[in-house]
């Protein structure tokens, strides 16, 4: 117990965190950097319990989160720790959904509420839309209809050089938020009508230009940002520095930046998040609890972490307080945006939220199909609706063999 270890897949939260909780309790953290991306995370995980390496706090992604939180040997539940529902009772409850076991033990909690918005250029929508305010731009945006016609104003009055919108996945990612049906139910795979909608969605704006047709990540995705070439990014809480945003501005120098305004956009929505997790074989429990307890539970704590970090939190009652205070620090991010609070955004977007019986450990690789689906065989390949669910299911038939896909 001499020691007490932290592990995430990089130190974007886990090092801000950590030295937060090391000035606050005078305890020292070991951190883990697996350095990696979270999707390859969970492997190096489970590398290091073969190993029965060090390991007592570690974070999970929401998209694979499961796979520990349901697995009693590798994650405790969070009332051993001494914690109670009312210790939570602050927090937005689609996070504590995917922090709980698939039999409702809460396992995980998470120091944010990764809520998001449509982030998009000022010059760019007064220019081709007219749109001079986020509320303007809210107005003609805030359904799927207005959002298409949006795009097809833009693709025709710069002639197909500017997409309205960065990517598919982006695309997905709000869009998913809106789905009322699991993607696994009785073992068995299920396609809502909702499926169909967001592919028509995305072939029509595929096809008029509207949207870009890099992937997330890829190396040209950040850089259109700084010219013409797209006029708006879903952006998460995590994503308005430079992961996302600001680095699509080209940085404090760069050619677009502080020329940026957010929205809720046609759906609210979150993307990704992260929970923390306690190893059962922990032998600190004490400093678990007390990380865990910080950020999730001591609202003086998350409110500097909020204003320090910055980052939108997981406590209703701080975040409502921060807004309604009009506070905010960090003038990178705020100078980007013109001096939008995007906190109050984010409010409006994660109240949207619920993913209340829509959580199934398949998620993570069904999701990843559907879209790779949609893209290959709809919109490149110019299959039929029909023809493109056949491809969708052998894909995921192929990956997981204990879900009917019939």
């Amino acid at each position: 117990g001499s020691t007490f270890t932290v592990a995430s897949w990089n130190a974007d939260d886990a090092e801000a965190l950590i030295k937060q909780w090391e000035t606050t309790s005078g305890k020292k953290a070991t951190f883990v950097n697996l350095s990696c991306g979270g999707g390859d995370a969970a492997e190096k995980y489970n590398n290091m319990f073969q190993a029965g390496d060090d390991l007592d706090v570690y974070f999970v992604e929401a998209d694979w989160a499961l796979q520990f939180v349901n697995d009693d040997t590798k994650t405790a539940p969070l009332e051993s720790l001494g914690f109670t529902d009312a210790n939570f009772s602050e927090m937005y409850s689609y996070t504590d959904e995917i922090g709980k076991s698939t039999s409702g033990v809460r396992k995980g909690a998470s120091w944010q509420a990764a809520a998001g918005g449509f982030a998009y250029r000022t010059d760019l929508a007064e220019k081709y839309l007219g749109v001079k305010t986020p509320e303007d731009m809210q107005k003609q945006i805030g359904d799927w209809d207005g959002f298409l016609a949006a795009a097809k104003k833009v693709s025709d009055a710069s002639s197909k050089k500017t997409a309205f919108c960065d990517t598919l996945g982006g695309l997905w990612q709000v869009f998913a938020a809106g789905r009322t049906t699991p993607w696994v139910v009785d073992g068995s795979l299920k396609i809502d009508e909702s499926c169909q909608k967001f592919a028509d969605i995305a072939k029509t704006l595929w096809d008029e230009g509207g949207v870009m047709k890099c992937d997330q990540w890829a190396t040209e995705w950040l850089p259109a940002g700084q010219t013409d070439d797209v006029m708006g990014y879903f952006v998460s809480t995590w994503g308005f520095g430079d992961t996302i945003l600001c680095g699509a501005a080209g940085g404090k120098d760069g050619a677009t930046y502080g020329k940026w305004n957010v929205c809720v956009g046609p759906q609210q929505y979150f993307w990704g998040g992260t929970w923390m997790v306690v190893n059962p074989k922990t032998d600190n429990a004490e400093e678990a609890q007390s990380f865990i307890k910080t950020f999730t539970v001591d609202d003086e704590q998350i409110k500097t972490y909020a204003l320090d970090k910055p980052e939108y939190c997981n406590n209703t009652k701080v975040m409502a307080d921060i807004i309604s205070a009009n506070q905010y620090k960090d003038t990178y991010v705020l100078n980007n945006l013109g001096g939008q609070n995007y906190f109050k955004v984010l409010d409006e977007s994660v109240k949207g939220v619920n993913l209340k019986g829509l959580i199934t450990p398949y998620d993570a690789t069904i999701k990843t199909k559907f879209v790779k689906s949609v893209k290959e065989s709809y919109l490149e390949g110019g299959k039929s609706w029909d023809d493109t669910v056949n491809d969708f299911k052998n894909a995921v038939s192929t990956e997981l063999s204990d879900v009917n896909c019939d």
